[in-house]
């Protein structure tokens, strides 16, 4: 048979891992005819099916798994050759492609793309916002040159570096009565119309894990769910509900957003009385690439950019 391309191997594993036409042709950025003939193309010369084509289903044949095991393989050293390859190059010139989750991009990007552009103005990013256990493999298998997100980050052949801290505020509507309160205590929020994000977004994970409360059942009884935080927001403004929320998207309500109060989240209870104060509870955002990237000076520039943007409420971390 002919040689098979790296375009239709990409197609094939896009195939097997969507099983469905129009989405395997919208990872791949081409039309679904583009993909569908190429891939029959392949089987035409194999001989055999790769997949069965259901009405609703497309399958993986048991030879179809064969191969995309090994095209995954040829994959992995393709972009390895690619990356040796571009090691001679200057690393701030080309392209690079930036994954961020989705309740950092809309607040970092509009201060970072500017800052950015003046340290490296030849390299322009391709960016993509997701889901953390969306990026992660895109990271791996080279979809993703890095990924600005909440550590910690286990994943094999990744590598991170923390970048800011950033505290959570609780945000009220302005005539809720916690509005005068100087803080709001980690444990006080079980009970409260709560508003979160929906399953699968990690900052919804970060504020259950640091209120131990919620995570029973009765907890989250009177809990609402949000698309987005600045959806949240905005139920919030309109008396539904309560949120907790980063620094970066809540502090800029304070000066524009008359219709809630926006108040320190801390890791101590104030019902008791107690007047010490454990600290702030927030999350770790921070960069993660492949470990044989070869462009460390691009992620170094990243970096710069990120701590220059002066989030409101974020330190460097340590």
């Amino acid at each position: 048979m002919a040689s098979m391309t790296l375009t239709e191997m990409r197609y094939i594993t896009a195939l097997d891992k969507t099983r469905h036409f129009g989405k395997a042709a919208d990872q791949c950025h081409v039309s679904q005819p583009t993909l569908s003939v190429a891939i029959k193309k392949v089987e035409q010369q194999i001989g055999a099916p790769l997949f069965e084509r259901g009405a609703s289903e497309i399958r993986t044949t048991p030879l179809g798994e064969q191969i995309v095991t090994q095209i995954k393989r040829v994959l992995d050293e393709a972009l390895r050759l690619e990356e040796i390859a571009t090691q001679s190059r200057d690393p701030l010139k080309g392209p690079l492609r930036v994954g961020v989750i989705y309740t950092i991009a809309p607040y970092l990007l509009p201060a970072l793309i500017p800052v950015l552009h003046k340290l490296a103005p030849d390299m322009p990013l391709f960016l993509r916002e997701d889901f953390t256990a969306n990026l992660i493999p895109m990271l791996r298998e080279g979809e993703l040159d890095v990924i600005v997100l909440a550590l910690p980050v286990d994943a094999p052949g990744v590598v991170t570096q923390r970048v800011y801290e950033e505290p959570f505020r609780v945000v009220v509507p302005s005539g809720h009565e916690w509005a005068s309160r100087k803080s709001i205590g980690n444990d006080e929020l079980d009970g409260q119309n709560l508003l979160l994000l929906g399953s699968g977004n990690c900052f919804r994970d970060q504020v259950l894990e640091a209120c131990p409360r919620l995570q029973r059942a009765e907890g989250l009884s009177g809990s609402m769910e949000g698309s987005s935080l600045e959806t949240i927001r905005h139920m919030v403004a309109s008396g539904a509900g309560i949120a907790v929320m980063p620094s970066s998207a809540a502090d800029p309500l304070v000066d524009r957003e008359p219709m809630v109060k926006v108040l320190p989240f801390t890791g101590e209870s104030k019902k008791s009385g107690g007047h010490t104060n454990t600290g702030a509870v927030g999350r770790t955002v921070g960069l993660a690439w492949r470990a044989t990237f070869p462009r460390p000076n691009a992620i170094d520039a990243v970096r710069q950019a990120i701590l220059a943007c002066q989030l409101p409420g974020v330190s460097k971390a340590h």
